[in-house]
């Protein structure tokens, strides 16, 4: 399945570079607002241990880890939703996007230009999150219009619907995004079709300095306290420029400096699974003499709908799922050893794949 995470924020704090590190991209970096105009787009694999551990038993011809697209998003202005700057491109290439990942700047240099001439965490977050809103406010207006317009026949549904318009928009309007909006199972569709920017999932990345990695900064303590009380998301700190020197080191080197820095792996790894976890995606695995491969599905789908994501067919014709669970898989050296063991199951149509499943699909078409 296709998964495309935004990054967002305001010019000059970082956006370009983060988007370099995640891709080995090559988006031009520059010390002035508008240096992205058209947004640069990486595919980036998921660190995935389990792979080689998979791999170590079945010896595949190939390892194929899941992978997430970024795209680098043009800096955003105060009245983008009005126009100014590139805010109309800015947030049609949002539109597109399955969640947001918002860089916001922590750290202090008279050599990097801030729009502002002030560096303010929680204002650049402000900014960000009003023009989103403000951009959805123009959407519901417009779409409130029609269903009180279609409501006039006294039609249940969109009597409904514009009920739903008025209470989301009364929402909006108290500075709440649309993704902290409850909803039923009726109401999911019409907020699908909206396709509104502040409904989508956002993770914060604040953008440190090197001395901020080991001792919190004031910049980053006030960001965590005001997203600790306002938005139920994380907020991963990120010093972009080391993670850049670090990526450019060989193996012994980079573990070498990572153990001086008291890490376990580069931090750029834990914003790469959180976007991951975002979409609220699990990891299903395939095994096998020609391949080991890692697949990305919804949390709670069900048999049929994860052998959809490996092919139409497999969903269409499904029969069965050979299941085993990757611990047992690894405990037992493989599909035989789960077998002999009573490990392998069969499950139907109404089984919820869990994380880690490792899996083979019966299927007739």
């Amino acid at each position: 399945m296709g998964i495309r995470c935004g990054i967002v924020g305001l010019p000059n704090v970082g956006k370009s570079t983060l988007f370099n590190l995640l891709s080995d991209g090559s988006a031009e970096v520059a010390n002035y607002p508008f240096c992205t105009i058209e947004p640069n787009i990486g595919i980036v694999t998921v660190p995935d241990e389990r792979l080689d551990q998979l791999a170590t038993i079945t010896n595949p011809e190939e390892i194929i880890p899941s992978v997430i697209e970024f795209v680098d998003i043009a800096g955003l202005v105060q009245g983008a939703s009005e126009g100014e700057g590139l805010g109309n491109k800015f947030l049609a290439n949002i539109r597109e996007t399955d969640a947001i990942i918002h860089v916001i700047r922590c750290f202090e240099d008279k050599n990097i230009t801030h729009v502002s001439d002030v560096i303010n965490p929680l204002d650049d977050l402000e900014i960000i999150n009003t023009e989103l809103l403000l951009a959805d406010i123009q959407t519901l207006d417009r779409n409130l219009l029609r269903a009180e317009k279609q409501s006039k026949t006294g039609d249940k549904i969109q009597l409904a619907k514009k009920a739903f318009l008025t209470d989301l928009l009364d929402h909006l309007n108290a500075n709440q995004p649309a993704r902290s909006f409850k909803i039923s199972d009726d109401q999911n569709q019409w907020m699908k079709e909206l396709c509104l920017l502040s409904a989508k999932p956002m993770l914060f990345v604040a953008n440190i300095d090197e001395a901020s990695i080991s001792d919190i900064s004031p910049y980053l303590g006030q960001l965590e306290k005001y997203v600790g009380q306002t938005e139920d998301t994380e907020i991963i700190s990120l010093c972009i420029a080391l993670e850049s020197e670090i990526v450019k080191l060989d193996t012994n080197d980079k573990d070498e400096f990572l153990k001086e820095l008291n890490l376990n792996e580069p931090a750029i790894n834990k914003l790469i699974r959180s976007s991951y976890s975002l979409l609220d995606l699990q990891t299903f695995f395939t095994a096998g003499p020609k391949e080991v491969r890692s697949w990305s599905i919804k949390r709670h789908s069900n048999a049929p709908q994860a052998a959809g994501v490996i092919h139409t067919d497999f969903e269409r014709g499904f029969i069965k799922a050979e299941v085993i669970s990757f611990d047992d898989y690894i405990k037992y050296e493989g599909e035989n050893g789960s077998k002999s063991k009573g490990k392998l199951r069969l499950e139907g149509k109404d089984y919820i794949v869990k994380e880690g499943d490792v899996i083979y699909f019966r299927f007739n078409v």
